[in-house]
């Protein structure tokens, strides 16, 4: 008789054997993203846009790598290393096609904290004697990379195992109130850690709970000390970073290459502090040696793990949602689709791999993307692009960057995180829409103020589902199962054989962030099931769906098919920004597929909220007092009769 211990080992075994080469290959496909896309790259069209987003984004990337190494405590020269190997490990695992990973300001952030808790600052530049083996560096500067490493090695586990976990579809707890506050509130803590350098200032490093404000306090209380000749340079670095990247933007459509004037004014100042002999003379602190060259692999302290286990959540959870935002954004916007788990294995994978060549933690930056965006790129080959440029720094213009002052790179970190701080504005959306998300918002940012991102980041999601559960009386109303479909066919006044398909759907709950992705996707099954598209064929099947059973009828359309979807609000008790705009992007789906959406029984709330949120762009109107209303402003509505009905959807 087989034992249990057999039994099982036959069964493994049995299902090895099942696996075929084409489920190895299909799992290649899912989780190597870049083996989708590089055999159907179009060379002629994308190349020269993706080549031209490369070559910019390289520029941001030196800039921003130095400027994040300087934030997270370490040689400027680890941040040119963590604007190299990430990108391309995120390039072969990453579904993003427009997301620029690299050095990022909030998990730069972070990982200081465990940079300076376990080894303290000793001197506040870069340009003591090296006296250390490895890339010419001190030994501090050594400990010091050895322990962001660290963080980024057990952040990047973190973020690996929570895909083994399959924890992405987790991700609706994260509302767009509470990444929005939580990222604003992070981008005041760099602005703020960047104090010192914009004034010129010697301040020990400051970190805990209510940091920011003691940070503060330490400046008023010592003023007198603050360097005029690096704040003169610090404002005048900041007015021209505005003005001209405000320009870029203005008129980014008439040119097709933006200014690079991070790059320029990284030039221009180190130059002049040569010439001008700044940091001997007026005591300006630059950024010293950089090495030249990429570093042999070396595997991160062991030892250390267990003292940064705080930091590599922080990093693995505000890394991994600031970029998931991005890569959503970026799919939405171009018309692609995004696996938040892949995400989880691509952004691990990132902070894993480059652990070992001494990286300081990595994530999507919002500014970068948005370059992306700017510039045309079309795939990931423009950061790959950039990758070799960024190369070339790395082996030759480098060392150049010695005499670079250390509150320009300040300023350029400031001006940077502009998009995040500008978020602010979103307050004024959330009051309008629903003054819960509003409140939301505001207390996330003030608990990421009092203490830390990955704290109020916990905050906002508890929250949120606390709310939640106080607004729904009942847990079954967030099943989406009471959504009736009414389906009506009519038929034009002329002999034509085409039909106008009219769908009705009556929807019963409320609509916020735990449903509102699900009744996106339901809604868009209804739509495509049925073929209500505006490509007329040789024959449509209209279904009539009855206990699972579909009943075909073949009809021969003209091209003078119109569909129309009527959703029936009236059961739509409360709603959030989410459900809001899970709405407006079902109307534009619809729009692009040529459907006519008409929303009835809407309160006044929703109407305005939908009015608010988004502009609606229909020259007929939208929303009607009653579902008879909404059938009589359709143009042609005689001889209806009701097609089919469904209970549940």
């Amino acid at each position: 008789m087989m034992t249990g211990a057999k039994r099982k080992r036959s069964t493994v075994w049995r299902k090895i054997q099942a696996v075929r080469l084409e489920d190895i290959k299909a799992w290649c496909m899912r989780r190597l993203p870049i083996l989708t896309w590089v055999p159907v790259y179009n060379w002629k069209e994308n190349l020269v846009p993706d080549t031209v987003s490369g070559m910019m984004l390289a520029i941001q990337q030196v800039t921003q790598g130095l400027a994040f190494a300087v934030l997270s405590s370490v040689h400027p020269v680890f941040g040119l290393y963590g604007s190299f190997f990430p990108v391309i490990i995120y390039a072969i695992f990453g579904m993003g096609r427009h997301v620029a990973t690299g050095t990022f300001a909030l998990t730069s952030l972070i990982s200081a904290n465990a940079v300076e808790r376990l080894v303290p600052s000793v001197r506040t530049n870069f340009t003591a004697n090296n006296n250390s083996g490895i890339l010419g560096l001190s030994e501090f500067e050594m400990q010091r990379i050895g322990v962001a490493a660290a963080v980024s090695f057990l952040g990047g586990i973190i973020q690996v195992v929570m895909f083994m976990l399959q924890l992405g579809s987790a991700t609706f707890l994260l509302t767009e109130p509470v990444i929005s506050a939580m990222t604003t509130g992070a981008a005041t803590h760099v602005v703020t850690s960047q104090v010192k350098y914009l004034l010129g200032m010697k301040m020990p490093y400051i970190s805990g709970p209510l940091a920011f404000f003691h940070i503060y306090a330490y400046v008023f209380e010592n003023i007198r000390s603050v360097q005029l000749e690096a704040l003169l340079l610090s404002l005048l670095s900041i007015v021209v970073l505005v003005l001209v990247k405000e320009l870029n933007e203005k008129f980014h459509r008439n040119i097709k290459v933006v200014l690079p004037i991070d790059l320029l004014l990284i030039i221009a100042t180190s130059i002049a502090c040569y010439y001008a002999d700044m940091e001997y003379v007026y005591g300006i602190e630059v950024v010293g040696n950089i090495p030249k060259g990429l570093p042999s692999p070396k595997a991160p302290s062991m030892s250390v793990l267990p003292e940064v286990v705080t930091e590599a959540f922080g990093v693995a959870l505000v890394g991994y949602v600031a970029s998931l935002a991005l890569a959503q954004g970026s799919a939405k916007k171009f018309k692609y689709s995004v696996d938040d788990n892949q995400e989880f294995l691509a952004h691990g994978l990132s902070n894993v791999i480059p652990s070992f060549f001494f990286c300081i933690p990595s994530a999507a930056a919002m500014g970068r993307t948005a370059l992306l965006y700017s510039t045309g790129a079309k795939t990931q080959v423009a950061c790959l692009i950039s990758c070799v440029l960024i190369l070339v720094v790395i082996y030759t213009i480098g060392p150049l960057l010695y005499w670079l002052p250390m509150c320009v790179l300040a300023s350029i970190i400031v001006v940077g995180l502009k998009g995040m701080l500008m978020q602010f504005r979103d307050l004024k959306k959330y009051w309008n829409v629903d003054k819960i998300d509003w409140s939301i918002w505001v207390s996330t940012y003030v608990f990421t103020i009092c203490f830390a991102a990955n704290v109020g980041l916990l905050y906002g999601v508890m929250c949120t589902i606390a709310i939640v559960i106080f607004r729904f009386p009942r847990a079954k109303t967030l099943n989406l199962k009471n959504m009736k479909e009414v389906e009506y066919k009519y038929k034009v006044e002329d002999n034509c054989e085409s039909l106008k398909q009219v769908k009705i759907v009556s929807v019963n709950s409320p609509l916020v962030f735990l449903n509102a992705r699900k009744f996106h996707a339901d809604l868009l099954k209804i739509i495509q099931k049925d073929g209500m598209s505006s490509q007329c064929e040789q024959n449509t099947l209209l279904c009539s769906f009855s206990n699972g059973s579909c009943h075909g009828e073949l009809v021969q359309p003209c091209h003078n098919d119109r569909h129309v979807l009527i959703l029936d609000c009236s059961g739509l008790n409360f709603f959030d920004y989410t459900g809001v705009s899970v709405l407006l992007q079902i109307y534009v789906d619809c729009k692009n597929r040529y459907i006519d959406v008409l929303l009835a029984h809407c309160k006044g709330s929703l109407i305005k909220a939908m009015q608010y949120g988004g502009n609606l762009d229909s020259e007929n109107p939208v929303f009607f007092e009653s579902i008879s209303s909404a059938i009589d402003a359709i143009p042609i509505h005689r001889n209806y009769s009701k097609f089919s009905e469904q209970s549940e959807l």
